[in-house]
């Protein structure tokens, strides 16, 4: 039995590109594939990306652009956070964001504007070197709050008139359903692995699930009445009880505060039980049930966006929290 198995279906990120390419219209579509592609694999998911008709990818650091650079020899990458390392990104031929101090020279630079956001940005559009090529702006509350986010667009368009340099403000949610944001290039991230920036059901919005999760039962017991499992015994059993053990925990980035939330066991939902430890969970059951039967933590009809819900968190803190590391997970890659 595997312990843990990640599958990332690249053709559910081609699908994914090709929505939001219907949805901008002339706009470009620029893939956002920083801290390893949401926990996704940047390389894979850019190059899908990439294939299925974006024209960019974005990441965080100039570290993570110098390696996406070395499977993506020529695609246009822009290293969306701050960084003193120009030197590196001109060799590399990477485009840095700049919202704050001089602006380095040698190398494509996006100006970042700060219409609301109140993290990095200018607060108004100096005098521009040539090799500036784009203006951007960050919205805050493009998932909850359009009408904040209208006036974050006004300020952006005050701020740039006149300017023919590429112009960039959307990310997945403005791109979805804030048409007016998306200018010349949308920044999409958690929309191309088909997870839901407003935390619903991301069918709802057209978008297919990128990544599963899959483990399985490595023990089964029955607990009698007053016996519990896992620490602290925050799960003791009222009458007999079948528990499964699953050999998956928080190191692996099912967190600890998923006790609780369901996930599915043969294909049925089934709640988590008892203390989520390091590396293992209890599931209650309905029955006895062999050692190795099938589970699913997400996929299969089971939403990321359930487990974050439950959590009080969002699906980016949760999916960039999970564990590949071979040492401890398989992770499959499917390519059709």
């Amino acid at each position: 039995m595997l312990r843990s198995e990640f599958t990332i279906d690249l053709g559910a990120v081609r699908q994914n590109a090709r929505r939001f390419r219907s949805l901008l219209g002339e706009a470009e579509l620029w893939a956002v594939a920083k801290a390893d592609g949401y926990g996704h694999g940047a390389a894979d998911v850019g190059r899908a990306a990439t294939e299925a008709g974006a024209t960019a990818v974005c990441v965080g650091t100039v570290a993570e652009g110098l390696s996406l650079r070395r499977v993506l020899p020529e695609q246009r990458i822009i290293v969306l956070g701050p960084t003193d390392q120009a030197r590196e990104a001109r060799e590399a031929r990477l485009e840095l964001v700049v919202g704050d101090g001089p602006i380095p020279t040698g190398v494509p630079v996006h100006v970042k504007v700060d219409t609301g956001m109140g993290r990095y940005g200018f607060r108004k559009v100096r005098a521009l070197p040539e090799n500036v090529v784009g203006l951007m702006t960050h919205l805050a509350t493009a998932d909850s709050d359009p009408a904040f986010a209208d006036r974050q667009l006004a300020r952006f368009r005050e701020a740039t008139a006149g300017s023919s340099l590429t112009l960039h403000a959307a990310n997945s949610a403005a791109a979805l359903r804030i048409p007016s944001s998306r200018f010349d290039a949308a920044r999409v991230g958690i929309g191309l692995y088909g997870l839901s920036p407003f935390g619903g059901d991301p069918g709802d919005d057209g978008l297919e699930p990128v990544l599963s999760w899959r483990s399985g039962l490595a023990q089964v017991k029955q607990l009698q009445p007053g016996e519990s499992t896992g620490y602290g015994r925050t799960f003791v059993a009222e009458r007999p009880t079948w528990i499964g053990i699953v050999p998956v925990g928080y190191a692996d980035g099912f967190r600890r505060d998923l006790t609780g939330t369901e996930i599915l066991v043969d294909g049925e939902r089934r709640n988590v039980v008892g203390t989520v430890s390091m590396d293992s969970f209890a599931v209650e059951l309905p029955g006895a049930l062999p050692a190795g039967t099938a589970v699913t933590l997400i996929g299969d009809g089971l939403l990321a966006e359930e487990h974050a819900r439950h959590d009080g968190t969002i699906t980016y803190e949760l999916v960039t929290g999970l564990n590949a590391n071979p040492d401890r997970a398989v992770r499959r890659v499917l390519d059709a």
